[in-house]
């Protein structure tokens, strides 16, 4: 009944919005195509003022990959990790999820290939990629979208989320599985 309901639901969801919102804005006198012209030219301009903000990011990033200190960080991680029952493959994936979604989800598919979707670690770095965020992507956007320069608390609650975000994803994987 409910996975019924849910279905039409998800049939329906997008033709009722594409088709009722521009009605609504017709009833209202709005007119439409004029409000989504304007927000299509503020969304450009928003794209140009991140452009520099975006730009940084992605160099550091592939820097960061290129220089090795990904393989360095986990070969000293190691030994902690193991103590601690958090896997060392995932570790990388971990780092690389706050800084890039193409590059962890690239680290993602090449983890549940090596070790199978339904291996223990394919599914921890499945349930790790989908419980966090970019953290330094969405700063850049979103802060440089409307000029904030100083981030103040946001990047260490990021940081501290996405932590928590693997912790607990590796803890309920093994506890299920």
């Amino acid at each position: 009944m409910i996975r019924a309901i849910l279905g039409g639901i998800s049939l329906w969801a997008i033709p009722v919005l594409l088709v009722g919102i521009p009605l609504i804005g017709m009833i209202r006198k709005i007119k439409v195509y004029d409000v989504f012209i304007d927000g299509a030219k503020e969304g450009f301009n928003v794209a140009v003022r991140i452009i520099p903000f975006l730009v940084a990011i992605l160099v550091a990033i592939g820097m960061f990959r290129g220089s090795g200190a990904m393989d360095l960080m986990t070969n000293a991680l190691r030994p902690l990790m193991a103590r601690t029952g958090f896997p060392a493959e995932l570790f990388p994936l971990a780092v690389m999820r706050t800084l890039s979604g193409s590059g962890s989800l690239a680290f993602t598919t090449d983890l549940v290939k090596r070790y199978g979707p339904d291996s223990l670690i394919g599914r921890q770095a499945g349930t790790m990629y989908g419980s966090s965020e970019t953290l330094f992507y969405v700063i850049a956007v979103y802060f440089g979208a409307i000029g904030v320069k100083r981030t103040r608390h946001a990047i260490p609650a990021g940081l501290i989320g996405d932590f928590v975000a693997a912790v607990v994803a590796v803890a309920v994987c093994a506890w299920l599985f």
